[in-house]
């Protein structure tokens, strides 16, 4: 009898669930709701509108018909359509943060030219659109007419082809909480010695340079060709006098990836604590415990410092993909220019773009000649920290290149 009850409730409140779900669903058809078409006519202001409503007309109309592409100049390329149409771009060099002023400024130029369309790429460029030849010219006098008022571009044009282009960096002293450099300061610095490189394409194949300001490596520094590696060399400090009023203990102690936190207790001013204690051998400096607890700051002004690595690339042509190796083992932050780390990263641009074949990109080319010589090229001094010992079974046989392995 019990479950008999039991089910008559449910059927009851079935039956109010249907008929509830029916009224609503009469409500939405009267307001032009089809539930044949559920995305027919749909508003909502969940998330992003679809991406190809901000496609230019001439994009949209060829959409999947595209023949080819050239690269006309540096900065400038064209796309062909089987239907005849085409599609000149315009690539300018812009910062991951931008002021408002600059991105209302960039919207201008999009008015003027481009009927009102730009485009992002991955690694921070703009990219200003035009349907036919003759309205290239105008958008790049007007783009290289517009200067801050120290006298740099703008929007300087280039970034394609054998040359450099924008870097993707993490966010440094802006934003992040554990960063062992700044990124904004230390890409502009290094844009500002490669400025020749981004504007031609004189280089033997195309040269990308990335940067991550600690070893959480939101950046994609483990398979460029030069990359900026922001990084701590000295363990958390310990408030433990705030460590249990601030933190959760067990959080922070989860959060460590080498398992060098464990709980302890301190006597401080007659009272004992509860807090943790760090087993420095085997912390890997990442940041992670000062992400759960603030009483665990990592930031030292003599511990942070940069490591360059270079050689790493992810694509398939000529060879498999490399991971990027470590050539300097540390260099001292040196805001606001970065002066030691600029020119050891000149250094090598020079070294590869004088010594490397075409297409050769930096790793090929220091495999070809020898890492030794590299090092001899780039005038970086070789250092036991730079012995490349990390193998695993992995790393031999992973499906790691489009090949088939057998």
């Amino acid at each position: 009898m019990k479950f008999q009850v039991v089910g008559s409730v449910i059927s009851l409140n079935l039956e109010n669930i249907i008929k509830d779900r029916g009224e609503i669903t009469m409500a939405f058809i009267s307001s032009g709701y089809n539930p044949d078409k559920p995305m027919e006519n749909r508003i909502t202001d969940i998330g992003p509108k679809k991406y190809d409503n901000f496609y230019p007309p001439v994009i949209a109309a060829n959409k999947g018909k595209w023949l080819y592409h050239e690269i006309l100049e540096p900065g400038v390329l064209v796309h062909v359509s089987e239907t005849g149409d085409e599609v000149y771009t315009v690539r300018v060099g812009a910062a991951r943060l931008m002021s408002i002023t600059l991105l209302r400024e960039a919207c201008e130029i999009a008015d003027k030219h481009c009927d009102g369309h730009l485009r992002f790429t991955t690694r921070n460029n703009i990219e200003f659109m035009v349907d036919s030849k003759d309205k290239v010219e105008p958008l790049k006098k007007d783009l290289a007419g517009r200067k801050f008022a120290a006298g740099s571009n703008k929007f300087p044009i280039g970034g394609t082809g054998a040359g450099i282009t924008n870097i993707v960096h993490t966010q440094g002293w802006v934003h992040c909480h554990t960063p062992a450099t700044d990124a904004s300061g230390t890409v502009k610095a290094t844009l500002d010695v490669l400025y020749d490189q981004f504007t031609d394409m004189k280089l033997p194949a195309k040269l990308r340079v990335s940067m991550a300001c600690c070893l959480n490596m939101c950046g994609a520094v483990h398979c460029s060709d030069i990359a900026i590696l922001g990084y701590h060399r000295k363990p958390p400090l310990l408030d433990h006098e705030y460590l249990d009023k601030m933190c959760e203990i067990p959080l922070a102690i989860a959060a460590c990836p080498t398992a060098a936190i464990k709980p302890s207790k301190i006597e401080i001013g007659g009272k004992k604590l509860n807090t943790v204690s760090v087993n420095e051998d085997r912390c890997m400096y990442c940041g992670n415990c000062y992400t759960m607890c603030p009483s665990m700051p990592l930031a030292d002004t003599e511990g942070d410092g940069i490591v360059i690595m270079a050689g790493g690339k992810i694509s398939n042509r000529r060879s498999a993909p490399k991971f990027s190796k470590c050539v300097v083992a540390f260099i001292p932050n040196e805001p606001p220019r970065w002066p030691t780390m600029t020119a050891t990263i000149k250094r090598i641009v020079e070294a590869y773009s004088s010594g490397a074949n075409k297409y050769e990109r930096v790793g090929e080319w220091a495999e070809r000649i020898g890492w030794e010589r590299f090092f001899e090229k780039c005038e970086i001094d070789f250092t036991h920290h730079l012995i490349d010992d990390f193998r695993d079974s992995a790393y031999y046989t992973w499906r790691h290149t489009t090949n088939f392995k057998f």
